[in-house]
């Protein structure tokens, strides 16, 4: 369960840190805009210069802190010890994509998380012998984005939900009304945040040649699978992820228009529907995403 964090208050790998711990912050950088991967072009023979697409890299925060026991070096190396031992465990280090959290809390905001991974924990032992261990912390976001704690979720049944329909006597022009406060659309979404999101989808059989459309853009993912009773494929969009996979593990093809990596959900409400053939109509697709900021 995570640790409530008041203001100036962080956690990695399980500590906390900041305000009122043993860990106190000299300064944090890397928190403003994302650097970015250019496609500028100079041209030849002329002045100016052609500006390509811009692709934001990975956030790299740098925590210049020192943890403080006076009089007690051992705890201090303790700390030190649980910084590093969740990033150490070797289901994250050789699991390419998987990442662990750097959850931060400031003034006036909810807790933002940043998923990476520890890249450095170096610490300066001169002074250990006094409980006070200087310590540098780098921490590499697997992209540009600050994510809400929670998950939000929803499952979608395949086709519509009936609300409403026909008030007898039927006299032309014909109107279609559904009952108050029915969901005449069971894929509408509310996503959180200020920054499009990216979603993991789930697919729960049985169904065969599932199909899914984000409706305001008119992006879809589609594939020629056969999903069995009690089995499920989930499609991963997020950026460290990016897959399609079996319950058994097994990599599902999506169909060559199908792209992940523009399947995100824009913030606000939107529509999402699916198909697929399902003569028992008990299939279903859970979606869950994270509300997304793109600044603190």
């Amino acid at each position: 369960m995570n640790a409530i964090l008041n203001d100036y208050q962080h956690e990695l790998g399980g500590v906390v840190i900041g305000t009122n711990t043993p860990v106190s912050i000299a300064a944090i950088e890397g928190l403003g805009r994302a650097d970015v991967r250019t496609g500028d072009v100079e041209p030849p023979s002329t002045d100016g210069i052609w500006l390509g697409a811009d692709y934001y890299t990975g956030r790299t925060v740098r925590i210049d802190a020192a943890i403080k026991t006076p009089g007690d070096p051992a705890r201090a190396l303790d700390i030190l010890a649980a910084l590093q031992r969740v990033h150490d465990e070797a289901k994250l280090r050789q699991t390419g994509g998987a990442t662990t959290e750097l959850r931060m809390k400031f003034p006036g905001r909810d807790v933002r998380v940043l998923l990476g991974r520890l890249r450095k924990a170096e610490a300066d032992l001169s002074t250990l012998v006094h409980g006070w261990l200087p310590l540098d912390i780098e921490f590499l976001a697997a992209d540009h984005l600050y994510y809400g704690e929670g998950l939000q979720r929803i499952t979608i049944p395949l086709g519509m939900i009936s609300g409403g329909g026909f008030t007898a006597p039927v006299v032309a022009p014909i109107v279609v009304n559904p009952a108050p406060g029915a969901a005449v659309r069971p894929g509408w979404i509310d996503v959180g945040g200020k920054a499009p999101t990216w979603p993991v989808l789930r697919i729960t059989g049985p169904c065969a040649n599932p199909s899914i459309t984000h409706v305001e853009s008119g992006r879809s993912l589609q594939m020629t699978a056969t999903i069995a009773a009690g089995d499920w494929i989930e499609i991963d969009t997020r950026p460290t992820w990016r897959s399609v996979l079996r319950n058994n593990g097994g990599n599902v093809p999506l169909t060559g228009t199908s792209r992940l990596d523009t399947f995100s959900l824009p913030t606000g409400r939107s529509e999402l529907r699916w198909t697929a053939t399902d003569p028992t109509n008990t299939a279903r697709l859970a979606v869950s995403w994270r509300p997304a900021w793109p600044t603190l």
